[in-house]
């Protein structure tokens, strides 16, 4: 009887954390993003992290001597990203006092990130490999840009915490201790590396099209852009398609939305 009590009182528990940790994170802006997503770590808990997670990535890219060693690549980088960033207060006003940093590393990876706070990154061969037009980068930074607006890595820590609490739950109610802590941690572990689900990938793809087309940039090029991924990588993969999953269906949802933000991208060359 005690044993079912406090199964009981463990699962109101986590009933009672899921029920109050809903949040919206951003406004739906022209695209219509709606989903409410699931957080039990704070913004600022992640963001901190965040920050020391991307000194660390800038220290060790420095002591490569791959830190912004292309001033013209870097002033192109950061540029595209100043035009973006502004646009970010149509989807959430908070988003303006972010400490932005945008840097470029000197890499043959194809790959891009924008950590909680909006710390980016673009590595230099995926400008190069993929040859990419001005309008093609700014779909990549507003796509990574939008993973951070959306809060997409708070939402993945969090799962893995309620996976990790269900765990110690699990492990309060029948003795099990430190095994199944052990596999909490696991858990925790393999969900951090990760690709971004596909949800999450389809938020980012459709603000980044808004992002690019309120800032001027053609949002047709997010089209061409993962076209030019998948003639590039093959079936080969690549370090950003490991993070960022590519699907038959990715270009046709962007084709589909196309007519969503068109109106905003004409308006800017009025």
């Amino acid at each position: 009887m005690k044993h079912a009590l406090r199964l009981i009182t463990c699962l109101f528990f986590l009933l009672g954390i899921t029920a109050c940790s809903t949040v919206q994170t951003t406004s739906s802006g022209a695209i219509g993003i709606q989903r409410k997503q699931y957080m039990m770590v704070s913004e600022q808990e992640v963001e901190n992290g965040a920050i020391e997670s991307y000194q660390k990535e800038l220290a060790a890219a420095e002591k490569k001597k791959a830190l912004n060693v292309d001033e013209q690549q870097v002033t192109r980088v950061r540029k595209i990203a100043n035009n973006l960033i502004p646009q970010t207060t149509a989807f959430r006003a908070d988003a303006k006092n972010w400490k932005w940093e945008v840097n470029v590393q000197k890499t043959d990876e194809l790959n891009a990130y924008c950590m909680p706070g909006g710390k980016i990154m673009v590595y230099s061969g995926i400008i190069e490999k993929l040859k990419l037009t001005d309008d093609e980068l700014a779909a990549i930074v507003g796509h990574e840009i939008a993973h951070a607006l959306r809060e997409h890595t708070r939402e993945r820590v969090s799962r893995a915490y309620a996976e990790q609490l269900g765990l110690s739950v699990l492990a309060i109610v029948t003795g099990a201790g430190n095994e199944a802590m052990k596999m909490a941690s696991t858990i925790t572990q393999v969900t951090f590396g990760l690709p971004h689900n596909r949800e999450q990938e389809t938020e980012s793809d459709r603000i980044g099209l808004e992002l690019m087309a309120r800032a001027g940039y053609n949002p047709s090029a997010a089209v061409t852009l993962w076209q030019k991924m998948s003639q590039v990588t093959g079936n080969a993969g690549s370090d950003f398609l490991s993070t960022h999953p590519s699907s038959t269906n990715r270009i046709s949802d962007l084709q589909a939305n196309l007519p969503k933000v068109m109106p905003l991208y004409d308006a800017t060359k009025q």
